[in-house]
């Protein structure tokens, strides 16, 4: 996506310029979560307000929207009063250091689930909570 277009352009003008595959994810605040993917996981901030944010990593968008952002549409009810969002998934970043994020994160208060290390299937990672309990692994390839 044009830089320029993720900082500037409007809404319609932005979501008719999305292609492939996109993450949304739903977060009770959203500079809070901004703050995580930025400092910990290093991603770049294109837009950021109270309601809505664009990140990007490696060349991904990632789209943040408020809760209260959602008032018309029926996956808030889905979301537990309490309690981790996103169960069961991970959101994967290839490529980014799993120790200096866990360092970053550890710095920052944030929850680190598990601690950086060689898995068997080749990579060296970590599992760190934002703020809302969605479940970040940045990974690269592990020393053999």
């Amino acid at each position: 996506m044009d830089p320029k277009v993720a900082r500037e352009a409007p809404a319609g003008q932005f979501g008719r310029a999305l292609e492939g595959f996109g993450v949304n994810l739903l977060v009770t605040d959203v500079a809070r979560t901004v703050a995580f993917l930025s400092d910990v996981l290093t991603m770049k901030v294109h837009r950021a307000d109270g309601d809505f944010a664009v990140l990007e990593h490696e060349g991904e968008v990632f789209q943040l929207h408020g809760d209260h952002t959602y008032h018309d549409n029926p996956l808030p009810q889905l979301i537990p009063e309490s309690g981790v969002r996103g169960s069961g998934i991970e959101l994967r970043l290839y490529g980014l250091d799993p120790d200096a994020c866990e360092a970053r994160a550890k710095n920052g208060g944030y929850i680190i689930l598990r601690t950086s290390l060689d898995r068997p299937h080749g990579l060296r990672e970590c599992y760190l909570l934002d703020p809302n309990g969605y479940c970040w692994v940045p990974s690269v390839s592990a020393n053999d």
